[in-house]
């Protein structure tokens, strides 16, 4: 048998760009800048896994290669979110009281590095971590014929994985892009990644090996 067709993973051996999707989620200044209210929390992780070199990488690569990228914004916060709302969680109401995103402000906007381009797509905002919620991204992708997603940006363990799981459910192909994800400590980066990724990511990698998969240099080894 050939090496490329051992334990199916031929399967999972290829990205057709037209197909393909970077689910590109919260590339708010909030979260990736230095000056951004939620950056303090998450700085080890980020610095640690060189979190914004990958993120770029991936871009550049995805955008050289014409796949999508798909923004998956957070709700941008006003002073009156979650108001007489029966269920609100604790992270809502920090978010709230903290202003994290604000709607119209700096740390509500896309880091500089991650503006999108005219032939990008901007899903409706989200308001807790899944970005299939109350949102078109499902259609969107349906419509632009994308069957495989591949995730990057924050947070790991809370919207990369409520997202990816939903993907997974709705029978999308799930690769998740470890070191272009990061959270506020390294135990929920564990558990995103070695205890829940598995559960439904079809592929984790890391970025270097994504971008040898995307450039045709190698195959998904654990898809």
């Amino acid at each position: 048998m050939d090496k490329h067709t051992e334990n199916g993973f031929a399967r999972y051996g290829t990205y057709e760009p037209t197909r393909t999707g970077i689910l590109l989620v919260d590339p708010y200044n909030d979260f990736l800048h230095p000056d951004g209210k939620s950056y303090p929390k998450s700085k080890e992780v980020i610095e640690g896994v060189h979190l914004l070199d990958n993120m770029r990488k991936v871009i550049r690569t995805a955008r050289e290669l014409g796949i999508r990228v798909f923004y998956v914004p957070h709700h941008r916060s006003e002073p009156n979110d979650f108001n007489n709302w029966k269920y609100p969680t604790s992270g809502q109401l920090s978010t709230k009281e903290r202003q994290v995103f604000a709607k119209d402000s700096w740390g509500g906007t896309f880091h500089e590095d991650f503006l999108p381009l005219p032939n990008d797509v901007i899903i409706k905002e989200h308001w807790a971590q899944n970005g299939f919620a109350n949102t078109d991204l499902d259609q969107q992708l349906k419509q632009h014929d994308v069957d495989r997603v591949i995730l990057i940006g924050m947070l790991a363990n809370t919207c990369i994985e409520a997202t990816g799981r939903m993907a997974m459910e709705l029978g999308y192909h799930v690769t998740l892009v470890k070191n272009a994800t990061a959270t506020y400590s390294w135990d929920h980066m564990h558990a995103a990644h070695e205890l829940n990724g598995p559960s439904y990511a079809h592929a984790l990698l890391d970025a270097d090996e994504l971008l040898a998969i995307l450039q045709g240099k190698t195959i998904i080894k654990n898809a």
